[in-house]
């Protein structure tokens, strides 16, 4: 019964398509083409055509040199098909180390899985336990290592059937459950719903072994709702049902669960397969009630039905069960001709079967007076029955030293339980003192914590009264740089304006027609540039009431000087011209730019009074990347103390000097601007503005 659970992961988890060999010759890629043979090999399996499937798979094998992912998996189909074709174990033993070779070479985890599987089950029917011990330790081994969950699942199964195998069934349990666990994680199926199913079956049916037949019945319920749309499942939770409420001699559910096995369609074989398995186990209840009459005939049904399903391990318990209920009939001859059918494959199928056989064969011979034979029986029965009983007993033995421990334990806690009854009286005297020293504290650190948090307000107070003089202080100097912009930018416009005006009143005689035309112009346009100005910057201050920062765009030095140019138009005895031949543009704050400019034209201009020829240069070039504008006039010039407030912060400059420097020097800064003067008396100043 062993393999029954490949066979359950091996019929559910593919589709049958048309069986139809692939014209090779039609795909170009050798990849192409492994992929066509491989579902090819898949379909054969599908079909359980064993025959056809080594043929096509040793193709595979051909097909796939340098390719051992591929290897790996038609190595394994050709094991698939030897283990399930008159169990040809030791031949499928080779494949199956084949395929693992070839997937730990190709680092193919699902390969790997697959292959471990089924040599773990390989080497129990084959009896290698040293194969079988190196494998479950190398499985370990990849379970640590792993992140696979689908890998977690199928090999912590596994390893529960190692264990099984060797009759550590509750490290089997766990081991099972842990599958289980992992296989809730996968991606939910049909497939993967029924082997979660069946692994619940498996630890019922490991419960009943173990004679815990309530506790199997609770595992087989939770097996239920996984396997009800699979027939063939459902036949053999059916069977485990029987095989629990039998011993517990519940009539009624047993004769449900007899009937429900022959409800369930199924493949011919799988059918055979459980209804054996379902009369072997009414045979083996009315044995046990002593009805024997209708034990033999349940008996012979199991036997011809386990015939007809072409598993040697399900005709194997059926003679088992068939020679224990003749020996009962005392029919011991033909119990003895049933019992060596069964006993021929007996041990590779199932060591407690075996134990079994013998014993009843023992018993056999005695009752027929054949002591020689009676005693060779006897002597197999009891090795193999040591064997078994031994690990059951280091099992139970280390059952009973964990009860032993736990008990020791809890006598342990009882004594300690007294003990702590004796200091919880003092504990709370303690707890009383404790308390009333804990509010003194207590009360000392809320005055503390009081005075603290007043401490800390008061220097929030401070920190936002100082914030805010901060604040007033920088509002204050905002005011005055406008108030210094208000004065350079409109002070020489309004005074050219006026100028003109007063000599019109005051001296009309010295001004012809002509000259009169002239100045009206003049004065319109003065004026009108004037009003431009005004609102230029009057929306420039006010947005840039709150916060005095430059907004950095680009833009032409054309455009700069067309505005300086239109600004000074009503100077007529002075004569500005503006050089930017390479036509520049300029990444920097226009309106603070057009400050500077206006400033240093301004203070130009009041330099040349009383200038024969005066004339003022703008010229705009770059050199060594980096972009210059530079102003000269001929005028008296001066030294470097004039221009002082350029490079000293405590410098101050009055208004009324016209030269406005500090403001020059602030604006420049502010716009990554060095500003450098070169004055020579009798020859002119000269201002750069060096963009940075």
């Amino acid at each position: 019964m062993k393999k029954v659970c490949f066979l359950f992961l091996l019929l559910f988890s593919i589709s049958v398509f048309a069986q139809q060999e692939p014209n090779l010759a039609r795909l170009k890629t050798r990849n192409e083409k492994l992929k066509a043979w491989l579902k090819y090999t898949n379909e054969i399996l599908e079909l359980e055509d064993y025959p056809k499937l080594i043929i096509a798979s040793q193709k595979g094998i051909e097909l796939s040199k340098d390719h051992p992912a591929y290897t790996s998996r038609f190595y394994l189909y050709i094991g698939t098909a030897y283990e399930f074709s008159n169990n040809q174990y030791k031949k499928a033993l080779f494949n199956y180390e084949e395929s693992l070779k070839y997937a730990q070479k190709a680092h193919h985890l699902k390969n790997e899985t697959s292959a471990l599987m089924r040599l773990n089950y390989i080497y129990y029917s084959v009896q290698d336990t040293i194969k079988g011990k190196s494998l479950a330790k190398y499985i370990k081994q990849v379970l640590d290592t792993t992140k696979s969950n689908y890998t977690k699942a199928v090999l912590n199964g596994s390893l529960a059937e190692y264990y099984m195998n060797n009759y550590k069934y509750e490290t089997f349990i766990g081991y099972q459950l842990k599958a289980i666990g992992y296989k809730k994680l996968l991606k939910k199926t049909k497939t993967n719903e029924e082997n979660i199913g069946i692994s619940y079956l498996q630890i019922g049916s490991t419960y009943t072994r173990m004679k815990q037949y309530n506790k199997a019945i609770e595992y087989l319920n939770e097996a239920k709702p996984y396997v009800k749309n699979s027939p063939y499942v459902s036949a053999f939770l059916c069977n485990y049902y029987l095989q629990s409420f039998g011993p517990l001699k519940e009539i009624d559910s047993i004769q449900k669960y007899y009937k429900l096995i022959y409800t369930y369609p199924s493949v011919k074989d799988s059918l055979f397969l459980n209804l054996s398995f379902a009369n072997r186990s009414m045979s083996d209840y009315y044995v046990n009630l002593g009805k024997i009459n209708t034990a033999y005939d349940y008996a012979k049904k199991a036997v011809a039905l386990g015939k007809k399903s072409n598993d040697e391990d399900i005709l194997m318990e059926a003679n088992t069960t068939m020679g224990r209920v003749l020996y009962e009939k005392g029919d011991y001859k033909n119990a003895i001709e049933t019992l060596k059918k069964a006993s021929t494959n007996a041990l590779s199928y199932d060591k407690e079967s075996f134990v079994s056989i013998n014993k009843k064969l023992s018993q056999s011979y005695a009752a027929l007076g054949l002591w020689k034979d009676a005693f060779h029986y006897n002597e197999i029965y009891s090795k193999y029955n040591d064997e078994v009983m031994h690990e059951s007993a280091k099992q139970n033995i280390a059952n009973a030293e964990a009860r032993y421990q736990n008990k020791t334990k809890q006598q342990k806690i009882k004594n300690l339980s007294t003990e702590n009854t004796i200091k919880n009286i003092q504990i709370e005297e303690a707890k009383k003192q404790r308390i009333y020293l804990i509010s003194g504290l207590a009360l000392v650190g809320i005055i503390g914590l009081l005075l603290f948090r007043q401490n800390q307000n008061r220097k929030k107070t401070n920190q936002k009264l100082q914030l805010l003089n901060q604040e007033l202080d920088e509002a204050n100097k905002i005011k005055a740089r406008f108030f210094s912009i208000l004065n350079h930018d409109l002070r020489s416009p309004i005074s050219n304006l006026i100028h003109f005006l007063h000599l019109q009143k005051e001296n009309p005689e010295l001004i012809d027609e002509e000259t009169a035309a002239r100045m009206q112009t003049k004065i319109i346009s003065g004026a009108e540039n004037l009003l431009s100005s005004m609102e230029d910057i009057l929306l420039w201050s006010k947005g840039q009431m709150e916060n005095f920062k430059p907004h950095f765009k680009e833009i032409s030095v054309e455009v700069i000087f067309e505005d300086t140019q239109k600004h000074f138009s009503g100077i007529e005895n002075i004569e500005i011209s503006f050089e930017n031949p390479e036509n520049l543009l300029l990444n920097t704050d226009e309106n603070y730019l057009k400050t500077i400019i206006r400033n240093l034209t301004g203070n130009a201009i009041k330099a040349l009074e009383k200038i024969e020829n005066p004339k003022i240069i703008w010229k705009a070039w770059q050199e060594n990347n980096q972009t210059f504008l530079s102003i000269t006039d001929n005028g008296s010039g001066g030294n470097q103390e004039k221009f002082k407030a350029l490079y000293d912060d405590s410098e101050v400059i009055g208004i009324k000097s016209g030269l406005g420097l500090h403001l020059i020097r602030d604006l420049g800064n502010a716009i990554n601007c060095k500003i450098e003067v070169c004055s020579k008396p009798d020859l002119g100043t000269t201002f750069t503005i060096i963009s940075l």
